[in-house]
């Protein structure tokens, strides 16, 4: 008898915990994890690529010294700032984005700077970083609408009727969304 009413209240307890939608909420939240993996994934293959941009332009003669310490300044403080899909608070993602801005920035600058050299312009290693460089930059702007999206739908589920009454109690917290940075919303001025 013991055993059938211990079946019987666990069934209960499973039919409530269904019900409340926490099953979908662990999938929502896992959907956000993964979306995040995929993030962390696209940058750590721009900072992969790194190494052997600078390696390639060091080899050019006379190159700015001060450009390349940057750069890799830039990516070792990028690459120091982990973030697992628990501490994605906007405090913590802005700080991520702001160590990711700065290294884009060196990137950027790094790459004005070699307009200067045109036998560096024309190795095809050099080349070939380049269009890897751009292609990853479109994989993380692609990683990072994917990532919104995913803590969009979670976000609005757990906000939800009747999970909000569910989801706080079992610990899910909304998660931050990845913003422009400040200042992108003004178009660069071209000038010719």
């Amino acid at each position: 008898m013991k055993n059938a009413f211990r079946l019987f209240i666990g069934f209960i307890i499973a039919s409530s915990l269904s019900s409340c939608g926490y099953n979908s909420m662990v999938e929502k939240r896992e959907a956000v994890n993964g979306a995040w993996g995929n993030v962390e994934s696209a940058y750590q293959r721009r900072a992969d690529l790194i190494p052997n941009l600078v390696n390639t332009v060091k080899g050019a003669a006379n190159f700015e010294q001060t450009t390349l310490t940057a750069v890799v300044e830039a990516r070792a403080k990028a690459t120091s700032i982990q973030l697992t899909a628990d501490d994605l608070t906007e405090e913590n993602l802005q700080k991520f984005q702001e160590a990711q801005d700065g290294l884009k920035g060196a990137l950027k600058s790094l790459m004005m700077v070699t307009e200067n050299y045109p036998e560096l312009k024309a190795t095809a290693s050099f080349q070939e970083l380049q269009a890897q460089l751009e292609g990853t930059e479109n994989r993380i702007n692609t990683e990072r609408n994917l990532f919104n999206e995913a803590v969009k739908d979670y976000n609005a589920y757990i906000a939800s009727f009747p999970q909000l009454m569910f989801a706080k109690m079992f610990g899910f917290t909304p998660k931050a969304y990845f913003k422009a940075a400040a200042g992108t919303e003004k178009a660069p001025e071209v000038k010719f």
